[in-house]
């Protein structure tokens, strides 16, 4: 041998000891990081993920009335979920592994799926004034729809079921103003005053846009400060902008979507006055506004059951994580 020797060289294990430790130390940073984002630790974090759910005022170019100018059903039928309370009332449903949620136990969520199919077999009714504080405008509008005729009052009553079915698995208690099962409306006052008797700790009007076509995106609309006639806004402006903000965070998350291109200054977020939704309420409440829905590519998305399903795990989540922050 070259070197004179018959026995086998030594073996090296620092370099190799240097690789496990690398290793272990990375895998305790992993679960550290899982840990701080499914604890309560880490400030203010994003809302853990939801269970998925089972099957089961005018901007530019839009219509008048409350918030933007509905949606096929799990099977693509053209009507909207089936309701999936299962006929025994409001019950917590169950979380992850098939386990009652607990993060929202105690909490009340009101939520109002914009306009009603019926208004437009009721129009002499939807156009009578209601008071809005700072003026009278109309009971309800008939919302708007995609050129192909999915309409509105369908998209929002779907999508805000598929949200109750997630905010219940988290243990909340969920209102809505209307399921389907009214003539018409209610009117905007009353959609207001349902909130506040139900003392709900968070609400979401849930619409869809009807800009021009080349608008497209989200927004999210918060109350401005009203105090005239029965409106007093002063002590929810603060957390219906946490509010806003917490569901703009998650929407854009969970579906992809961006902020509206048309209003907003890309924030997502526009303040309004003249919406009666907002100005009778005493409670944390904001308009979101999913989509454009005379936009081909956002009503792609807006007839889309899938994406539908996205846009109920995003106001889940926002509303969780307002709840929780």
């Amino acid at each position: 041998m070259s070197n004179g020797s018959t026995f086998p060289p030594r073996r090296r294990f620092g370099g190799t000891l240097v690789v496990v430790l690398a290793a272990l130390l990375a895998a305790c940073a992993a679960g550290w990081l899982i840990w701080r984002s499914t604890s309560g630790h880490g400030g203010d974090r994003p809302p853990k993920a939801l269970p998925a759910a089972s099957p089961g005022s005018p901007s530019p170019g839009g219509t008048p009335g409350e918030g933007g100018t509905g949606g096929s059903g799990q099977d693509g039928s053209g009507r909207p979920a089936p309701d999936a309370s299962d006929g025994k009332g409001d019950r917590p449903g169950t979380g992850p592994g098939g386990r009652p949620g607990t993060r929202l136990q105690g909490k009340t969520v009101l939520l109002d799926p914009g306009h009603n199919i019926r208004n437009r077999d009721h129009t002499r009714e939807i156009a009578r004034q209601v008071d809005v504080g700072n003026g009278r405008k109309e009971c309800d509008t008939t919302g708007t729809s995609t050129d192909d005729g999915y309409a509105e009052a369908d998209f929002t009553l779907d999508v805000a079921r598929r949200a109750r079915t997630l905010l219940r698995a988290e243990g909340a208690k969920v209102v809505f103003t209307q399921d389907g099962d009214r003539p018409y409306g209610p009117c905007v006052d009353e959609r207001a005053r349902a909130g506040n008797a139900a003392k709900a700790d968070a609400a979401v009007s849930v619409h869809a846009d009807g800009a021009g076509a080349g608008n497209r995106g989200f927004h999210v609309i918060l109350p401005a400060r009203v105090t005239a006639g029965a409106a007093d806004t002063s002590a929810i402006v603060g957390p219906s902008r946490r509010l806003g903000e917490h569901l703009a965070g998650r929407f854009v998350a969970a579906t992809g979507s961006a902020p509206a291109n048309y209003l907003g200054g890309g924030t997502g977020l526009v303040v309004r006055s003249d919406l009666g939704g907002l100005n009778l309420s005493g409670i944390p409440k904001v308009f979101l506004e999913c989509g454009n829905m005379r936009d081909a590519k956002d009503a792609a998305q807006l007839t889309d059951p899938q994406w539908r399903e996205k846009a109920a795990r995003g106001i889940a989540e926002g509303i969780t994580g307002f709840l929780t922050e």
